[in-house]
């Protein structure tokens, strides 16, 4: 079984992503790839700096991711340019992870599940949502100003057409012990299902 978990940009999906892997869940945690696997390559560094420049690279040869988002949030061709030579390296690595365990409990943390229509990937679609207000004050203590929580949120699909579209919500105000038993609550009914 393979879900898929999606949400607001600090709605909680990474903790959510951790509950389940206690629970025997393999975890695939789509941004970490790209960090660490994907912006390390050698040809995509230098792809990179071919199309942004020495600027979006440090002087040590990695990608200065920071600099990369600045130019890719403010500009929607260089952030499609980005995502089609990223995307296709990540849907390998999925596959080549999912291969060595293909009877495995999967869960893929994937912020921008819908907006890249990649729903067929998995056998459900989970949705971790939270208050807007509770949103923007977890980015704020990750250091994002609220303009530039606002302009990364922007480019994501509403909280609430996530909502719509997931076959499955958790619901991320409360307590950790809340969200905990929800996943416990979905493991049971899943497991049951299968």
């Amino acid at each position: 079984m393979i879900l898929g978990i999606t949400g607001g940009l600090g709605c909680g999906k990474s903790t959510a992503v951790k509950v389940f892997a206690e629970m025997g869940y393999r975890q695939i945690d789509s941004d970490r790839l790209v960090r660490e696997q994907i912006l390390t390559q050698p040809t995509v560094i230098e792809s990179i700096r071919a199309r942004f420049g020495d600027e979006a690279v440090t002087p040590d040869g990695a990608v200065n991711r920071i600099h990369l988002a600045s130019v890719v949030f403010d500009d929607e061709g260089a952030l499609r340019w980005l995502e089609a030579l990223t995307h296709p390296l990540v849907f390998a690595e999925w596959r080549a992870q999912l291969a060595t365990a293909p009877d495995a409990r999967w869960i893929i943390e994937v912020p921008l599940l819908f907006e890249k229509q990649l729903e067929n990937w998995f056998d459900f679609t989970v949705c971790v949502t939270c208050a807007p207000a509770s949103q923007l004050t977890r980015l704020e203590q990750r250091g994002l100003s609220r303009a530039l929580a606002a302009q990364r949120i922007s480019k994501q699909l509403p909280l609430a057409r996530k909502i719509e579209l997931s076959d499955l919500v958790l619901l991320n105000d409360g307590s950790p012990d809340f969200l905990h038993k929800q996943i416990d609550l979905l493991v049971g009914a899943l497991t049951v299902a299968r």
